[in-house]
């Protein structure tokens, strides 16, 4: 099959996020009092399908949930969104869950309990081998098994994607698939640590995403929440700043970003144009609570970068 252009297939996690807003966030064996609860749709392959669809993109999800009233709720906003969700299967047990604690100044913690998303095995990825490979842009993330990302990769005949959050072990040429290979800041330590265990700390977040890069990766883009994105490709290393915004919510950042490089990429935009466009879809969506529903239509005026 040849790529259809300007599709995207994500592979991907499907969640129910359990917001619970703070003043502040609890120290080790504190207890607080939350000023907010909500349930609202999550997962990160969810939300970059929701933040690509949103930014004009065709978008299909292959995912899991579970066959419990969650399942559902976590599929609203998908739908809503025009998003693709026939490819998603509906397994025994509960839908994958997010413990997600926000504080006043839009700083958070995640716990995720995997759920349905724990089937999205190397069989049940397969079996959407076809629509893999006739995708533009592939997006893939670390929520479901190594497997599963495994068959995608075997699948695919366009381009990959791969937003390594959290970092699982994936073995050297299946990174190197990747064009380009999305991690944050932190993930991009963890990562090259595992990469190079002889590599020296500190080094600053172009220094990682060079040394990743040496290890036979196409590109690679460091995600620095308020500081932008760094990219670095055959071309060069470039800082990309972000707009100044005020943040209220960081949780799904780092996925609206994904989703809207991978729309961008779809459409044939250069990497640094559409990291530039994710950025400020990225800053977009911290000034509002929650994931999915805080991020941005192709109508809406995004926020633009101070020079």
């Amino acid at each position: 099959m040849t790529s259809s252009a300007g599709s995207i297939v994500i592979v991907g996690s499907i969640n129910i996020d359990q917001l619970v807003t703070v003043s502040r966030l609890p120290l080790t064996g504190e207890t607080l009092f939350a000023t907010t609860m909500a349930f609202l749709p999550g997962g990160k392959g969810a939300n970059q399908a929701v933040a690509a669809a949103r930014r004009g993109a065709s978008v299909t999800m292959v995912a899991a949930v579970g066959d419990d009233i969650n399942a559902a709720r976590a599929m609203e906003l998908l739908v809503s969104s025009g998003v693709d969700v026939s490819r998603v299967a509906i397994v025994k047990g509960p839908t994958g869950l997010a413990l997600v604690t926000a504080d006043a100044v839009g700083e958070n913690t995640i716990v995720v309990v995997p759920g349905a998303n724990a089937a999205m095995d190397g069989d049940l990825v397969g079996a959407h081998a076809p629509i893999i490979a006739d995708a533009a842009v592939v997006v893939l993330q670390g929520e479901i098994p190594q497997s599963g990302i495994q068959a995608a990769l075997a699948a695919c005949t366009g381009r990959v994607v791969l937003n390594l959050a959290p970092v699982i072990s994936l073995d050297l040429e299946s990174l190197r698939r990747a064009d380009p290979l999305v991690v944050n800041e932190h993930e991009a330590r963890q990562l090259l640590g595992l990469l190079k265990p002889e590599i020296t700390f500190p080094m600053d977040d172009r220094e990682c995403a060079q040394e990743i890069r040496k290890c036979g990766v196409t590109s690679v883009v460091v995600t620095l929440g308020a500081r932008g994105a760094v990219v670095c490709d055959r071309i060069g290393t470039t800082s990309v700043p972000s707009p100044k915004v005020v943040a209220h919510d960081s949780s799904g950042a780092g996925d609206a970003f994904v989703g809207a490089l991978s729309a961008s990429l779809a459409r044939g935009v250069s990497l640094r144009d559409s990291v530039t466009d994710a950025v400020k879809v990225g800053a977009f969506a911290v000034q509002s609570l929650g994931t999915q529903a805080s991020y941005p239509m192709m109508s809406d005026v995004l926020p633009e970068i101070q020079v």
